[in-house]
């Protein structure tokens, strides 16, 4: 059996090497890009002569909420360490600037400590962790996290200083996409992950020397054909099989595909899509980011006690826009006396746009967009996964991270695996 992979991010990945251990299955994955990881994205910079591998994409897991994740890694051979989860927030508007680990980092801007709204901040913060829980057995109909934090009068300072920033910290979206978030989505991921709670949460984790690690060992045992700088250009599909087109290859026949890139992007692809593929992939959005690796501490607090892995940045000028700022020294344990920073959509003109001399580096990733439309289609997949030889995977069908994109491709090789096959009416 010929099984063709589109995509060669997480679940493509998975994919092909699992499939590829299959007797009888032949595999071949296509990947647009010069690059095999898709978002597990690690960049070798020179810093003061020494090579140093950062990670710009695809950096954090934990055992608890990736365990099949950690299976692959484990699996592999992949060595992985502890990481510091720790957040900080500044808001340029009000000038408020905390890290939110610990009294030293909470308190690191001192005039915290007489400032009655920043108590505030903090007794709304509890009161959120108190709360939200009850939401998931709330018989009520789900509204959006916005329409919550309003309806429960939550303050100001807590909704922009605190929830919001941290929310498009988590998702790599604008404060206000992040609102229209349903509710129960956001609440079942905090909870899930054990994010309401101030102790018993999960240690994260991030994997020694770069991400990219488990990506050249799969590559290395993966039995199959990898093809980078490949687009599928056209994508046709009959009882019979599948036929691949490519610009390189031309048109080459497979009994089944698994589209492991984004949904739209599948779509796209789909050269007669079924009403179901067009109702359920098209459903789905994504958000745009551009993604910078420099060495600007700017984009950091301005006191270094607040300094945190995540660092969210509210704009004074955009009211929805906040970028977020990764300290990769502190969350990869790099030895670099320059801060190594991955900032998202950081200012492209005025006083904080970046300086030339500290980019190291530049990429564009896109993120799915979490509404009420898209928890629908993810209800839906069953009606199109396996059917017409096709089958779909992706990070897209869960919370938008790793080991949804893992899991979702473990479901498609079961499927392939036992021989489902449906035809659309």
């Amino acid at each position: 059996m010929r099984v063709a992979i589109i995509g060669g991010g997480v679940s493509g990945l998975t994919a092909a090497h699992y499939l590829s251990c299959t007797p009888g299955v032949e595999v071949t994955l296509y990947e647009a890009n010069d690059y095999i990881g898709g978002h597990t994205d690690t960049h070798e910079v020179s810093i003061n002569g020494e090579n140093v591998s950062v990670d710009t994409g695809f950096i954090v897991f934990n055992e608890h909420n990736y365990p099949q994740f950690t299976r692959l890694l484990r699996s592999l051979g992949v060595a992985w360490q502890d990481t510091d989860m720790s957040f900080s927030a500044v808001n340029e508007r009000s000038g408020m600037e905390y890290g939110a680990e610990g009294f030293k980092r909470l308190f690191a801007q001192k005039r915290n400590l007489i400032n009655p709204s920043f108590y505030r901040m903090l007794w709304d913060l509890m009161r959120f962790y108190r709360q939200t829980p009850s939401v998931l057995s709330d018989q009520q109909p789900d509204c959006t996290l916005g329409e919550y934090l309003k309806t429960q009068s939550y303050s100001k300072v807590f909704v922009e200083n605190h929830i919001l920033p941290m929310a498009s910290a988590l998702w790599s979206a604008p404060t206000d996409t992040v609102a229209q978030f349903p509710l129960k989505y956001f609440i079942a991921f905090m909870h899930n992950h054990r994010m309401l709670q101030l102790e018993g949460r999960p240690q994260w984790k991030t994997i020694c020397g770069g991400s990219r690690r488990y990506v050249d060992e799969i590559v290395r045992r993966c039995t199959g054909e990898i093809r980078t700088s490949c687009p599928v250009t056209d994508l046709s599909r009959s009882r019979s099989g599948v036929q691949v087109t490519t610009q390189e290859y031309g048109s080459e026949k497979f009994d089944k595909v698994i589209f492991a890139c984004h949904s739209d992007q599948a779509l796209g692809l789909l050269k007669e899509p079924t009403d179901a593929e067009i109702d359920i992939l098209g459903a789905i959005h994504y958000q745009k980011n551009r993604v910078v690796l420099h060495t600007d501490a700017r984009y950091m607090p301005k006191n270094r006690a607040a300094w945190a892995s995540w660092n969210a940045r509210v704009s004074d000028t955009l009211v929805s826009h906040c970028s977020v700022s990764y300290w990769m020294n502190l969350l990869q344990g790099l030895d670099c006396d320059r801060p190594l920073i991955v900032t998202l959509n950081p200012a492209q003109n005025g006083a904080m746009a970046l300086d030339p001399e500290c980019v190291l580096a530049k990429r564009t990733y896109h993120h799915p967009v979490y509404t009420h439309q898209t928890l629908a289609a993810q209800q839906r997949r069953d009606e199109i996964n396996g059917v017409n030889n096709t089958f779909y995977c992706g990070a897209y069908w869960g919370w938008g991270f790793h080991e949804d994109g893992v899991t979702s491709a473990l479901d498609c090789i079961n499927r392939i695996q036992r021989g489902d096959q449906h035809v659309a009416a």
